[in-house]
């Protein structure tokens, strides 16, 4: 998928000046945020093309970091972030729009050759970050950045698993930074990662499991409860797979119980033996 005029316009805002930034977060959303702005406000039926334009813009800046050498995770960060407010500056942001800013990202990293899990954590981690200041609770994207990102890796070939445990990872760490409920997001966002599997007719052992190792790692990254996050992921992959049948439901039960990167999961009620 080709770049469009505001994807081309961030691109060649950035490609002289991402490498150098001492701060690509920051850079990378003004730069976004900026050209979305402009987009937007010259757009025929804003509504419909916010979301076109969120995620051509997203693309622009990790088609530029990639050919730059800049660091991806940071990029994407800063790119949906600025995606984000700059939506919010002419038009509502709904989560839909979230959901496909998420999905771009993790496009444009596959057809620029860049790491789409690393893409797929920074674009998590903005898209927590930038809900606050367009008025979005975690609450309210928990369900399209999972889905958005395995749309995306389901588009492009990737490993579903991966891209789900760098997910939970993102939201972990931009729930932390946005002063979030940390564990509830973690919770949240396992929940949609297997509803969004289920959608796409994926493996659901591999993304429930794949879940909890990310809310384990994002959780000792952050210095939060490594167990609690645990438990708190494996309920909700749990829960979203009894919605979805019986079968699903004894897959992610099986999936999630025991001990998972040495952290004994506990599964809370009512889903506790």
């Amino acid at each position: 998928m080709a770049l469009g005029d505001v994807g081309k316009r961030v691109s060649s805002s950035l490609a002289g000046v991402i490498k150098d930034a001492g701060d690509i977060v920051g850079t990378t959303m003004e730069i976004t945020r900026e050209n979305i702005v402009d987009g937007l406000r010259t757009a025929r039926d804003v509504v419909t093309e916010a979301s076109a334009q969120a995620g051509d813009a997203v693309a622009g800046a990790i088609h530029a970091a990639c050919q730059a050498g800049a660091e991806l995770t940071s990029t994407a960060r800063g790119a949906v972030v600025g995606a984000m407010k700059g939506v919010g500056e002419v038009t509502t942001v709904t989560a839909a729009t979230v959901g496909d800013t998420i999905r771009a990202a993790i496009k444009g990293a596959s057809e620029a050759g860049g790491d789409v899990s690393k893409v797929a954590r920074g674009a998590a981690e903005g898209a927590v970050e930038g809900a606050k200041s367009v008025g979005l609770k975690v609450e309210d994207i928990a369900s399209s950045v999972p889905r958005g990102a395995i749309q995306g890796a389901t588009e492009i070939g990737a490993d579903i698993g991966a891209v789900v445990r760098n997910t939970v990872q993102g939201v972990t760490s931009g729930s932390k930074q946005a002063g979030g409920d940390v564990i509830t997001a973690i919770q949240s966002t396992a929940h949609g990662s297997i509803k969004a599997t289920a959608e796409v007719g994926g493996d659901l052992a591999s993304a429930a499991r794949n879940a909890v190792e990310g809310a384990i790692e994002g959780a000792k990254a952050i210095g939060v409860n490594a167990e609690e996050a645990a438990s708190a992921a494996a309920t909700g992959a749990v829960a979203a797979a009894r919605d979805i049948s019986e079968a699903a439901f004894s897959t992610v039960k099986n999936a999630v119980t025991g001990t998972i990167s040495g952290i004994r999961v506990i599964l809370k009620a009512p889903f506790k033996d």
